[in-house]
């Protein structure tokens, strides 16, 4: 699981071609560096997604570079302001219990709707919740959404 955060929680994602360019970004380099997506959450000052990764995990450190690098260019050319640092840093987490794994899909899922961005999750097009219930089985999802995610302890005071 990954979460990054743009520098002084700036709102650098604030418009819905931004969200798109990101999500582009996002899928872009998961499949360049062979990383499939499993969850995600682009919001307008940070983001989350889950992965299974390839048998060389240590290109995460490429993927989040090339992702920033270009997010971070695109937008202080729109903006006019290059060289601005826009990404903070990200956090990444390593999931090996199955439980631990469901509860982090919920939360992921879920997270425009933890910031309060939607009443529903699936109503944000910039996360995997709409994804996750048209693709995967119905007990899958039902299972997935039986966990409580309240307690969960991730970075997220965005």
């Amino acid at each position: 699981m990954v979460t990054a955060g743009t520098y002084r929680k700036v709102p650098y994602l604030n418009s819905p071609e931004r969200l798109d360019l990101a999500m582009r970004m996002l899928f872009d380099c998961a499949v360049e560096f062979g990383w499939q997506l499993q969850a995600w959450a682009i919001l307008s000052n940070h983001y989350h997604f889950i992965a299974f990764s390839p048998n060389d995990s240590s290109s995460l450190r490429r993927f989040i570079g090339k992702m920033h690098m270009v997010l971070a260019k695109e937008i202080n050319s729109q903006d006019s302001t290059l060289g601005r640092k826009v990404w903070h840093q990200y956090w990444d987490s390593r999931i090996t219990y199955e439980r631990s794994y469901f509860v982090r899909l919920n939360y992921v899922h879920n997270n425009p709707m933890h910031h309060r961005l939607v009443p529903v999750a699936t109503a944000y097009r910039w996360c995997s919740a709409a994804w996750f219930e048209r693709n995967a089985p119905i007990a899958f999802v039902k299972t997935v959404q039986s966990f409580k995610y309240d307690k969960l302890s991730i970075p997220d005071d965005f």
